[in-house]
């Protein structure tokens, strides 16, 4: 297992280093670029001159790519065009937001996609099975934005059980710890404010988890109906083991291996549905910053360390999978 985790390990390190030079020579290589954004479209040739030769632009692009990594390694990606402030702090700003509306779409997507998957399996054919099939294939096809919309009109403007927008009401005093507002109302006992903010976080949540939990219920499903039938199932039941047994050591546990994997490439999912999701509530996470950063000046910086996180975050889900098939499935440890 242990190999396993290594090998994976270098394959993170490869996989970010190989996206680090595709997007340092991307953004280099963008109509502008990052001395347009700073300095304007009517800046002077003289002063483009004299920033491309401050910013080390002039150099051959392997000698620019090497002084950013060796920057990257230490945790310095250089300051924000728009607001002057150090990229990580401007990211650590946002970063808890979009961590928070995240963890709570997966555990809503997986909380009713697994259990409802197997659900319909069991009662392939009839009502349920049959409601579950529409419903998946209506929550994959409607664009979360027009969701977005349509619930927040509905919910927020007709029969007001939820709040339109933000983390918290206006006016609520808080103590921020680590920037997870559910978190922080916890590890400070200020409980109104935990509850103020699931209030908020409902909503925008249940938004962004429609597309992951519609497929997760149907690979679920499909998973199931597979190992149902399978001979060892058969031979569970034609030896007299009890129902609960078959259906959690047999069935569900041999089920899950592809189910795992599609919540591993889901949560990329998450972060692009994020941009959307968080545009419509105005949640001010890591969404509305890359929104900000491409729309509102060309922030390269913030935006090159923004896609870097992206990854990372990827990549390191990718790895726990990976990780979590040896707890699933013993004969992965012994391959």
């Amino acid at each position: 297992m242990l190999r396993v985790i290594v090998r994976r390990l270098l394959q993170l390190v490869v996989t970010l280093i190989a996206l680090s030079a595709l997007i340092f020579v991307w953004l280099r290589n963008l109509p502008g670029g990052p001395i347009e954004a700073l300095l304007g479209e009517r800046a002077t040739p003289e002063r483009r001159a004299l920033l491309t030769k401050a910013l080390g632009y002039d150099q051959p692009i392997l000698v620019q790519y090497g002084k950013f990594m060796s920057r990257v390694v230490t945790g310095d990606f250089g300051n924000s065009i728009r607001s002057g402030d150090a990229v990580t702090s401007v990211i650590g700003r946002a970063f808890p937001a979009t961590i928070e509306l995240a963890v709570a779409a997966l555990i809503i997507a997986i909380g009713i996609g697994v259990p409802l998957g197997y659900l319909a399996a069991r009662y392939h054919g009839r009502l349920l099975d049959n409601l579950s099939i529409a419903g998946t294939l209506l929550g994959i096809s409607i664009p979360i934005f027009f969701l977005g919309y349509l619930l927040k009109d509905v919910f927020t403007q007709n029969v007001h059980w939820f709040p339109p927008s933000g983390r918290l009401s206006t006016g609520m005093d808080n103590t921020e710890v680590t920037g997870f507002f559910v978190l922080d109302g916890l590890l400070t006992r200020e409980f109104d404010v935990t509850a103020d903010a699931l209030w908020h976080l409902i909503l925008p949540a249940f938004t962004l988890a429609t597309i992951p939990l519609a497929v997760i219920v149907r690979i679920t499903r499909a998973s199931v109906l597979d190992v149902l039938n399978e001979d060892y199932v058969r031979t569970a039941e034609a030896k007299g083991l009890r129902h609960r047994t078959i259906r959690g050591r047999h069935i569900l546990r041999n089920g899950l291996l592809p189910v795992v994997t599609t919540i591993g490439l889901q949560t990329g999912a998450l972060l692009s549905g994020a941009v959307l999701t968080e545009k419509v509530y105005n949640w001010g996470g890591l969404g509305t910053l890359i929104y900000d950063s491409i729309s509102g000046g060309r922030d390269y910086p913030v935006l090159q360390a923004l896609i870097l996180l992206a990854a990372l975050v990827f990549v390191v889900v990718n790895l726990l999978v990976d990780v979590s098939y040896a707890f699933i499935d013993p004969r992965v440890r012994v391959r």
